[in-house]
């Protein structure tokens, strides 16, 4: 019986179908932007969550943006607003929320 391969992209979609993975790869994306301000992975992650949890078709119904904008907003030169950042959240079952600033020990 042969086994069939799958690439990293197959692996990350799966393991992002579990809520809580979902989540703290969102964590993990929105710390690093919040780092080196390079959108890009953030918005990656969201991509990658959206086809994991719905796919970007039921994506696209749930949030009322068309196929296109939702890709361009997603992709790495996409700027998107903080509404519809937050409706792409909303629909995937999460929110936007602020943290406090954990000072960094000697501060």
């Amino acid at each position: 019986m042969s086994k069939k391969l799958r690439n990293h992209e197959q692996v990350v979609i799966e393991q992002l179908r579990n809520p809580e993975m979902a989540k703290a790869y969102l964590d993990v994306a929105l710390e690093e932007y919040e780092q080196d301000g390079d959108l890009a992975f953030f918005l990656e992650a969201l991509q990658n969550v959206g086809e994991a949890r719905s796919g970007i078709t039921h994506l696209v119904e749930k949030t009322g943006l068309n196929r296109q904008n939702l890709y361009r907003v997603l992709s790495p030169e996409g700027n998107p607003e903080l509404r519809t950042i937050s409706l792409i959240l909303h629909n995937l079952g999460y929110r936007l929320s602020v943290q406090p600033i954990q000072p960094s020990p000697g501060n």
